[in-house]
């Protein structure tokens, strides 16, 4: 009689894969937190890319956005080889989806050692796609909007331009639809040639290929993109879903502090939406701010609702961004009363956080697509938005948000 076979033994659970994700700006780096989906670590400290340990991704804002291109680059090389030096994780590099920052110096550095990167920037949520290795924003190609009239020079016409001493290969739409089959072999040609793929992508379902095709194809091939990729690799990871935070108590009576650091002209009709709650409104003069003269009115206390912005009436100059951020960041961080913040542009974000001593965001939620609800370590809330982002009433939407009360007993006739 033949001997049973051995009982089976149930096979171990694989690894979970988590992410170590470098962004240049903060607003990026929350807004690629939330997408990622996952338990999460949002920091703006660059060291913790070297302890990151338990089972969470770890996102990290570099800051490299106001350095000059060999040091941004110099950033980027640094946090990746010290996240390759401790546990296996997925790497991920989050870019502007307009293209801005150091682009090319940093996808460079990223891509060292790596079989090719996969760089698709597209953010369908925004209306930023790719088609034929070309951004457009609403339809229109990148280079024929406003979208870089802060920036020093003017806008790349295509992925190729804008990673310029990167080989890249533009990957079209039926290939990215195709089968996966047909898609992963497009990708592992195109890295043969040593080049880099660059897909099209429309849809977050064109992401989702996009994303699932660079799990299929293993370490070698790493992933740049856009909040829109981040959000298609973590719906394509088996993880558990992050943590519900705990109910935020209503802080109706924590004043509310806006910093509008942001050129985008929409700036005005978010921030008249204010206003007409009530919200005291100081329009701040940017070469007086570039000269540190500026001084806050004094008031009798904080009131509830406050903004700080530029004055765009007049031109910008470009380039200026930095010090009109840094200078922004001062007077938040000595402003009364200890208030929550709303803080749109990323470089803006950053310098307050930093003026606040605040190395360490916990991500709660999401208001609106890339207005990420946060909580510091000492229980202050802060929203980060990208400039760029959002309708007309994003700000009184985050205002409701964070303050329900006062927004209805505002509104009441």
């Amino acid at each position: 009689m033949a001997s049973l076979p051995p009982p089976a033994v149930p096979c171990a659970s694989p690894r979970v894969p988590y992410v170590v994700a470098l962004a240049d700006d903060l607003s990026g780096a929350a807004e690629t937190a939330r997408a990622l989906g996952g338990p999460v670590r949002l920091s703006l400290d660059a060291v913790d890319v070297t302890e990151v340990t338990g089972p969470h991704d770890l996102v990290v804002d570099l800051d490299t956005r106001h350095l000059p291109p060999a040091e941004a680059a110099c950033a980027v090389r640094t946090a990746l080889r010290a996240a390759q030096a401790g546990p296996p994780r997925l790497l991920y590099k989050k870019v502007d989806s307009q293209l801005r920052g150091h682009l090319a110096a940093e996808a460079a550095a990223y891509a060292e050692g790596a079989e090719a990167v996969v760089i698709a920037p597209a953010l369908p949520a925004a209306r930023r796609t790719v088609t034929g290795g070309v951004v457009h924003v609403n339809g229109v190609p990148l280079h024929r909007t406003d979208g870089w009239r802060a920036e020093h020079g003017s806008a790349p016409r295509s992925l190729p331009e804008a990673l310029s001493g990167l080989p890249v290969r533009t990957v079209p739409l039926n290939a990215v639809r195709s089968e996966p089959a047909a898609l992963d072999a497009e990708l592992r040609r195109i890295a043969a040639s040593g080049a880099h793929p660059a897909p099209d992508a429309e849809t977050d379902a064109d992401l989702d290929a996009v994303a699932a095709a660079v799990l299929r194809l293993g370490p070698g091939f790493r992933l740049l993109g856009s909040g829109g990729l981040a959000a298609a690799l973590g719906r394509a990871l088996p993880r558990p879903a992050a943590a519900a935070p705990p109910p935020t108590p209503i802080r109706d009576r924590t004043p509310l502090l806006f910093v509008v650091g942001t050129a985008e002209p929409g700036a005005v009709a978010q921030i008249a939406h204010l206003t007409a709650l009530g919200a005291h409104h100081v329009p701040l003069d940017p070469a007086d701010l570039a000269a540190g003269t500026v001084r806050l009115p004094p008031t009798a206390a904080a009131p509830a609702l406050t903004v700080l912005s530029i004055d765009g009436s007049a031109a910008l100059r470009p380039g200026a961004g930095r010090a009109l951020s840094a200078a922004l960041a001062a007077l938040a961080a000595a402003y009364p009363g200890r208030p929550d913040l709303v803080l749109t542009g990323g470089e803006t974000a950053r310098a307050t956080l930093d003026a606040l001593g605040i190395r360490e965001l916990e991500p709660l939620g999401e208001i609106h697509h890339g207005a990420v609800h946060s909580r510091t370590s000492d229980g202050r809330h802060v929203v980060t938005r990208p400039g760029s982002y959002g309708a007309e009433d994003s700000l009184l939407r985050i205002t409701v948000a964070l303050r329900p009360r006062l927004a209805a007993a505002t509104a009441a006739p």
